[in-house]
């Protein structure tokens, strides 16, 4: 944890990629704590807010693709075992989370890729059923592109928006203060996205 928090407290393009592959993982860092402040010093003009959106997502492509990529060869019982071992524990894992996350996805299809990325708690773990269910990786990784660039640019704006109204030394404990409202966000925005998907494959199937 202490490596951690060294990349936490240089926030720059490398530092945010890797903090957000980890976060993309089962290493549970929170992306609220590397994309705001990053785009907070990003209003300051020392980093580009563009650039930190772009390699925060980056990062999560790459973790999420892990996830996938483990999942999609070693299997149920793998995931399982590691979730409930130690190691799983210390990554703040377990069986429910993994089996949540599988109920999300076997509940919204591979719309639930996207949606999944904006829900905390199963945000970093929806890359393990799509894995699972073998869905088609170029579709996933579009799915967890969109995703992680809206919940990046939400993190990031809220960032920017901070930088006018508060000390640096108080960004942490605002940042926290703003997750309720960044969760009434994020259900609006998966519940529009479940609505549009939904109105388009009926639409669909009323074409045909």
């Amino acid at each position: 944890m202490n490596f951690i928090s060294s990349l936490l407290s240089n926030l720059n393009y490398g530092t945010i990629l890797f903090l957000m592959l980890l976060e993309s993982t089962v290493v549970p860092v929170p992306s609220e704590f590397v994309v705001t402040p990053a785009a907070y010093h990003a209003a300051g003009g020392n980093l580009d807010v563009f650039l930190v959106i772009l390699f925060a997502t980056i990062g999560a492509d790459l973790g999420a693709s892990i996830n996938y990529v483990v999942a999609y060869y070693v299997g149920r019982p793998v995931i399982y075992s590691f979730a409930n071992s130690k190691w799983g524990k210390m990554c703040l894992l377990n069986q429910e989370k993994v089996e949540k996350s599988e109920k999300y996805f076997d509940d919204h299809g591979v719309v639930a890729t996207l949606t999944g990325r904006l829900i905390p708690g199963i945000r970093h773990l929806i890359s393990i059923p799509a894995g699972l269910a073998k869905m088609n990786y170029w579709k996933f990784l579009f799915y967890t592109t969109i995703g992680a660039g809206v919940w990046h640019s939400i993190l990031a704006a809220l960032g920017w928006y901070l930088h006018a109204i508060v000390p640096e030394d108080q960004l942490n404990d605002k940042i926290s203060e703003y997750a309720e409202y960044i969760k009434i966000i994020i259900i609006a925005l998966v519940l529009l996205a479940i609505a549009y998907f939904v109105i388009r494959h009926l639409l669909k199937r009323k074409t045909d």
